[in-house]
Order: structure tokens, then sequence, then C-alpha cells
């Protein structure tokens, strides 16, 4: 049976234009609403966090502090409650770190954000963990320091890019802060 191009039936598109239009425009209106519930929520967070004191964002000029340690600063959350950021003053903000530490507090060199000096008087506590403001490590993976910031005990993790780099930052910071250890 010799079949000829001109004897078949040209078929009826499948495409609905129209419907696939409405459903693009849809998911686009779900995703924009996704993106302001974020930003919305981010700056409730901000607002509940406004009277929290704005932290030193420099060591003191004659502050002795060790050779830098290049890592990821995780992210400053509220002490006991590994999932609620501060958002205030970039804290809860991950970003590229260099630590340094010494008897007059520990200094975090922020790339991409404000830096920030804990004062050796409001180290509460240095220890492993596994998180700190919604970053998950593996066990122990986390260096956190406990320290007050105004009224708040808040934590605030470091990871080092090296595992003996790690190792050396928990290392120096239990001997400097020996008082307020915990591991």
């Amino acid at each position: 049976m010799n079949a000829l191009a001109a004897d078949y039936v040209e078929q009826a598109q499948v495409t609905n234009w129209p419907a696939r239009v409405v459903l693009v425009v849809v998911v686009l209106a779900l995703i924009a609403l996704a993106l302001w519930g974020m930003r919305r929520g981010w700056r409730n967070r901000a607002a509940r966090q406004a009277d929290l004191p704005a932290p030193l964002e420099s060591p003191p000029v004659s502050a002795v502090l060790s050779e830098p340690v290049d890592g990821l600063f995780a992210g400053t959350g509220t002490h006991g409650d590994w999932v609620d950021r501060i958002v205030v003053f970039d804290l809860g903000v991950r970003s590229r770190a260099a630590v340094s530490w010494g008897p007059d507090g520990i200094w975090f060199d922020r790339a991409g954000a404000r830096s920030l000096f804990v004062p050796a008087d409001d180290v509460a506590a240095v220890r492993t963990d596994r998180g700190v403001a919604g970053t998950v490590r593996s066990k122990d993976g986390m260096v956190v320091v406990t320290w007050r910031l105004g009224d708040r005990v808040v934590d605030t993790g470091f990871r080092a890019d090296a595992s003996a780099d790690h190792d050396t930052v928990l290392d120096g910071l239990v001997a400097t802060f020996a008082t307020g250890v915990q591991q």
C-alpha cells in the first residue's frame, strides 16, 4: 500500500495557548508572593530585634590578636534556638570571614558583610555544635561562641576551611576564654 502525503489530514494543534499563558502567570504570581512573604518576614524579624545595640565593627587599636584563620561565618542566632537568626547589623548573614582572637576578644573580619568584634567580657562560652542560625554541619562541625549582645545572649557560628584550622580555632578560643568553655 502506497500512501501519499496528500492523503493525510492535518491534525488539530494540541497546545492551548490561552491556558498555558494563564498557568505561567499563576506560577509567576506564586513565586512573587513567596518572595514578598520572605521579605516581609525578614523585615518583621528586624523590627523585633531593633532594640539590640550595634556590636563593635572593629577591634580596639591596642588589641593583640592571633593570626587570622579563614572560613565561613555561619551567622548569629538567639542562644538556645539555633533557627532564630539575628538579622540586624548583618549578624544573620552568612559570609566568608577570617577569625582572630586574643585576650581582648574575638574579631570576625567578614567579606561582604559588617565585621564584628566580640569583647572578651561579653564571651560567655565556646563550644562545638552541629549548627547555628539555620546552618547545619556534621557533629561538632561548627565552633560556636556564646556571647552577650546587650541584654540578649546569642550564638555565633564559625567553620574554618581546613580541618586542622578548625581545631586551631577551637583550641585557641578554649585556651583564651577558658572560664566559659563548654565542649
